[in-house]
């Protein structure tokens, strides 16, 4: 009853050492590990998922469902439903989400843009990552 949606599988890896250079579009999961210069978007029928990892970078734009990102993203960040900004992320870019999980040491350089859910008066969430040390 309160189970959390499955994650797509990652069935993509752009690995460390990796330079692609062109927009990509995904189905389902894709990791990024290496370097992309283009835009990154996740294809809207079905549910995705984009992980740019602590030793990845993006110039573009990134749009998928679920977002995590622990690297550096230069560009427009769309998160269709969740992004997680971990406590390496740095994104130079304007941020859409609907709802948001952001730890310490993550940065903005940027505008925040929360989407509206389906109600009109609906707020996005916002979770506080606890701080582990």
């Amino acid at each position: 009853m309160f189970a959390k949606p499955k994650q797509p599988p990652i069935k993509s890896l752009i690995a460390q050492g990796t330079r692609i250079q062109g927009d990509l579009l995904f189905a389902e999961g894709l990791r990024i590990d290496g370097e992309v210069v283009g835009n990154v978007r996740a294809a809207v029928d079905g549910a995705s998922l984009l992980i740019v990892s602590e030793v990845a970078s993006v110039q573009g734009s990134i749009e998928a469902d679920h977002v995590i990102i622990n690297g550096h993203v230069k560009g427009p960040v769309l998160a269709r439903q969740l992004l997680e900004l971990q406590p390496k992320a740095r994104i130079e870019g304007d941020v859409s989400y609907r709802a948001i999980e952001m730890h310490q040491g993550a940065t903005i350089e940027g505008q925040l843009r929360p989407m509206a859910g389906d109600g009109a008066e609906e707020k996005p969430t916002l979770k506080l990552a606890a701080n582990h040390r």
